[in-house]
C-alpha cells in the first residue's frame, strides 16, 4: 500500500505554534472584515430612532465578522449533498513519561440540513472506566441569527453502553444538545485521559482521580491510530502530539498526504499533522476495511513489533494465565486418551474449547484486554471472549505436554508496519516438533473441520513467544482445500416432470457453510428449504445427511426428489435449466453486483473456494437437444470459470468448474473477477431446449 511522508523540519528549540487553537489561527494573514457604519445627520426624532437601530445592527454585524469562530463558520460554506460540515476538528495530545496521555478535542460542526441537525442533536462519548476518563469541558450552539446558547454540562448522562456478548462495563456519556437548524453550528470541547484497552487494572478500590490506572500496561509507551477520513466534509483537521524530548516517536501516513512539521516547546517535542478540505470518503461495495484504503496516521513509541511480541509474551507468563490446575489436567487426560499423535491431541482440544466455552465476555475485573484470563477461571465459568478461548486452549495444550502461546490479529482489516496496537482478536499458536508454529483459532472453528479458520487468510498476526516475533501474514488457503461439489442424476419425462437424486458435498469452509446453513436441530427443514428455493413445487421423497456435529468426516447431503412441470412445454419442445446449474447453496460471491466496470479499492470475498457442478440428465424417449448455451472459458489468478454441455444419445451432461483463488483481491483484478461472476450467473439461467423428433 502506498504511503506518503512529508516532513517540514523546524530548527531545534524553535517555539512550536501547536498550542494555539486552529479556530483562532485560521487565515492569520487575512485582516478581519469590518462593516463601516456611515455617519447620518440628525433629522428629527424619527431619524434618530433609525440611526440608533442601524448603528446597533451594524455593530452586531461587525462583531460577528470579527469573531474568528463566526468567520470560520461563514467560510465553511455549504458543500453539496452534505448534511453537515466539520469546520474544524482539533486533537491535542500530551504524553507523559509513564505513557499516560491527556487528550483535548475541540470540534466545530455546521449544520446544513434538518437531517444533519437530528444526527447531531445528541452527542455520544464512549469510554471504558477501567482505562479511560472523559470530561465534557464546553458545549455551545452558535445560532444562524447570531445568538449563542451555552449547553449546561450537568445535562450530560453517564450510563452503561449498549453491549452484546461482551459485558466488560463499557460506558457512554450522552449530551443532549437540542434542536439544531440549518445554519446553526455546534462547538464542543472534551478532555480524555487513559488508553484504549483495559489490561491488568482492577476496578475495585481505585478512585477516578487516580491517574495511575490510566497508564498503559506497556508502561512508558504511547501509540495512536488517527483516521484522516470522514463521512462528512471537513475543512480542517489537526492532530498534534507533545512528548518528552527524549521519548522517540515513529509515525507513518497511509493512503494520502498530510502537512507535517516538528518542533520543540521547552523540553518537549511537538509533532503536528493537519489536512484541509477533506472530502467525504466514498466507499465501494465489497471493499476491504475503510482503514485499509482511506488516509490515516499511525504513531508509536515502541521500537518494533518484536518488542511488542516479547512484552505480550511476558505479561501473560508473569500473570500466570496458563497455569494448569488438577481439574484441567484431569479433563485433558480424559480427552486425549487414545490419541495417537500430537496432531490428534491438538484437534481434539481445539474443538473441545471451540464447542464447550461459549462466547460471552463478563466483567471479571483483573485481566481485560491483552492479559488473558486464567485457564482456571475460563474452565470454571465455561465462558469467555476470544482471548479467553485462546488462553483456555493454551492451558490445555500445555497440560497435554505441548508448547503453546498466544497471538494477536485483526479480523477484518490490515495491520500495518508501525507497531501501533491494531488488534481486535486473540488466537493460539502451537509450536510443532520441527520448530514451526501452527495457528489455531478456537473462536472461529465451531462446526468447522479446520483448526485455523481460512476466513482469516491474508491477515496479519503477532505471536507472543519467548524469542520474540515480527509481524506475519497468514497464507492463502488454496481453493482445493475448500471443495464444494454438487452432483445430480436426473430424468425428464415428456410432460416436463423431473425426478432424480441431488448429492451435495463440501470440505473446509465449504463444509462449514453447509453445517451452518441450517439452524441447530433444524437442519432437515433448512435443507428442504434450499431445494424449494430452486423449485417451489419440489417434492422431497427422501433426505439423508451426515450428522452436522460430527466433524470426523465432510458434510454430505443426498436428496431424492420429484419436481412436477419443471420444464416449460412449448409445442414439441421442452425448455429447462439443469438443476445443478442453478447452484443450490450458492456461494455469496455470486450475489455480487457487477454494475461497476472498474474499481479503485481492493475487495474481498468470504473465502477461497473450488466449486464443481455436474448433472447427467436423461431425456424422454424421442427427444434430442436442439440448443445448449455456450460460455467463455475464463482462467486467471483471481478466478477460473469453465462450463460445458455434452450431448450423447439420450443423455445431456452438464459440467461447471468455478474457482476463487483467494480472499482479498486488488482493484485491477476486478474486471476478470467481474466477468467470471457474470458468466457463472448467466449459466444459472441460460436454458437448454430439447425437441421431439
Amino acid at each position: 500500500m502506498k504511503s506518503m511522508l512529508r516532513i517540514v523540519p523546524i530548527n531545534k528549540k524553535q517555539p512550536a505554534p501547536a498550542g494555539r487553537d486552529p479556530a483562532l489561527t485560521a487565515n492569520p494573514n487575512r485582516p478581519p472584515k469590518r462593516v463601516k457604519v456611515a455617519s447620518l445627520r440628525k433629522r428629527g426624532h424619527i431619524m434618530r430612532k433609525y440611526w440608533l437601530l442601524f448603528w446597533m445592527l451594524g455593530t452586531l454585524l461587525a462583531q460577528a465578522q470579527d469573531d474568528p469562530i463566526r468567520r470560520l463558520i461563514a467560510e465553511a460554506g455549504e458543500p453539496e449533498n452534505a448534511r453537515h460540515v466539520v469546520v474544524f476538528d482539533s486533537t491535542r495530545v500530551q504524553v507523559m513519561e509513564s505513557g499516560l496521555s491527556y487528550v483535548t478535542v475541540h470540534k466545530l460542526v455546521k449544520i446544513l440540513t434538518q437531517e444533519g441537525g437530528i444526527r447531531e442533536a445528541v452527542q455520544h462519548f464512549d469510554y471504558d472506566p477501567l482505562s479511560a476518563h472523559v470530561d465534557i469541558l464546553m458545549a455551545r450552539i452558535l445560532r444562524k441569527d447570531g445568538s449563542e446558547e451555552t449547553i449546561p454540562l450537568d445535562a450530560a448522562l453517564d450510563h452503561a453502553a449498549p453491549a452484546r456478548a461482551i459485558y466488560w462495563g463499557a460506558r457512554e456519556k450522552m449530551l443532549p444538545v437540542g434542536r439544531l437548524h440549518p445554519g446553526d453550528a455546534l462547538q464542543i470541547k472534551t478532555f480524555r485521559k487513559g488508553f484504549t484497552y483495559a489490561l491488568l487494572q482492577s476496578s475495585s478500590g481505585i478512585s477516578s482521580s487516580d491517574d495511575e490506572r490510566f497508564v498503559p500496561p506497556m508502561r512508558g509507551h504511547f501509540y495512536d491510530i488517527v483516521p484522516f477520513w470522514s463521512d462528512a466534509p471537513v475543512k480542517l483537521k489537526v492532530y498534534s502530539v507533545s512528548l518528552p524530548e527524549d521519548k522517540p516517536l515513529q509515525y507513518r501516513i497511509y493512503n494520502g498526504a498530510l502537512t507535517v512539521w516538528t518542533g520543540w516547546e521547552r523540553d518537549r517535542k511537538i509533532y503536528h499533522f493537519e489536512s484541509r478540505d477533506i472530502k467525504p470518503f466514498q466507499g465501494e461495495p465489497y471493499m476491504v476495511a475503510v482503514s485499509d484504503v482511506a488516509p490515516k496516521l499511525l504513531l508509536s513509541t515502541t521500537r518494533d513489533w518484536e518488542a511488542k511480541s516479547l512484552w505480550f509474551y511476558g505479561v501473560n507468563e508473569d500473570f500466570g494465565s496458563f497455569e494448569v490446575t488438577p481439574e484441567i489436567q484431569a479433563r485433558v487426560d480424559e480427552l486425549t486418551r487414545g490419541c495417537r499423535s500430537d496432531m490428534e491431541k491438538v484437534d481434539v482440544l481445539t474443538h473441545w474449547v471451540a464447542d464447550e466455552i461459549r462466547y460471552s465476555g463478563l466483567s471479571m475485573g483483573e485481566g481485560e484486554g491483552y492479559t488473558l484470563h486464567t485457564g482456571e477461571m475460563t474452565f470454571r465459568d465455561r465462558a469467555g471472549v476470544c482471548k479467553d478461548k485462546a488462553g483456555m486452549l493454551i492451558t490445555m495444550l500445555r497440560a497435554a505436554g505441548l508448547e503453546s502461546y498466544p497471538a494477536m490479529t485483526m479480523a477484518g482489516s490490515r495491520i500495518d508496519r508501525v507497531p501501533a496496537d491494531q488488534f481486535n482478536h486473540c488466537v493460539t499458536v502451537w509450536k510443532r516438533g520441527d520448530g514451526d508454529y501452527m495457528l489455531l483459532d478456537p473462536t472461529w472453528v465451531p462446526l468447522t473441520r479446520e483448526l485455523w479458520s481460512s476466513l482469516e487468510q491474508q491477515q496479519e498476526y503477532l505471536m507472543g513467544v519467548p524469542e520474540g516475533a515480527d509481524l506475519m501474514t497468514t497464507p492463502i488457503s488454496p481453493p482445493k482445500n475448500h471443495p464444494f461439489t454438487v452432483r445430480a442424476e436426473t430424468r425428464l419425462d415428456d410432460q416436463g416432470n423431473l425426478t432424480g437424486t441431488l448429492t451435495v458435498e463440501g470440505d473446509g469452509q465449504a463444509d462449514s457453510r453447509l453445517r451452518r446453513k441450517g439452524r441447530k436441530f433444524q437442519w432437515r427443514s433448512d435443507y428442504e428449504r434450499a431445494l424449494a428455493d430452486l423449485a417451489p413445487r419440489a417434492e422431497i421423497l427422501s433426505l439423508r445427511f451426515t450428522d452436522p456435529v460430527d466433524l470426523s468426516r465432510p458434510t454430505r447431503i443426498e436428496i431424492t426428489f420429484r419436481i412436477p412441470d419443471y420444464a416449460i412445454k412449448a409445442g414439441d419442445a421442452l425448455i429447462l435449466v439443469p438443476l445443478a446449474a442453478r447452484h443450490i447453496f450458492p456461494d455469496p460471491a455470486l450475489s455480487y453486483s457487477t454494475n461497476r466496470n472498474t474499481r479503485t479499492t481492493p475487495f474481498r470475498i468470504r473465502c477461497s473456494q473450488l466449486l464443481n457442478l455436474e448433472e447427467v440428465l436423461r431425456l424422454p424417449p424421442g427427444y434430442r437437444v436442439t440448443h445448449a448455451p455456450e460460455f467463455e472459458e475464463l482462467a486467471g489468478i483471481p478466478a477460473d470459470f469453465k462450463t460445458e454441455y455434452e450431448y450423447n444419445r439420450n443423455r445431456l451432461v452438464f459440467r461447471q468448474t468455478l474457482s476463487f483463488a483467494k480472499r482479498i483481491y486488488q482493484a485491477e483484478e476486478w474486471p476478470h473477477f467481474r466477468k467470471v461472476i457474470q458468466e457463472a450467473n448467466r449459466a444459472r439461467t441460460a436454458p437448454v431446449i430439447i425437441t421431439k423428433h
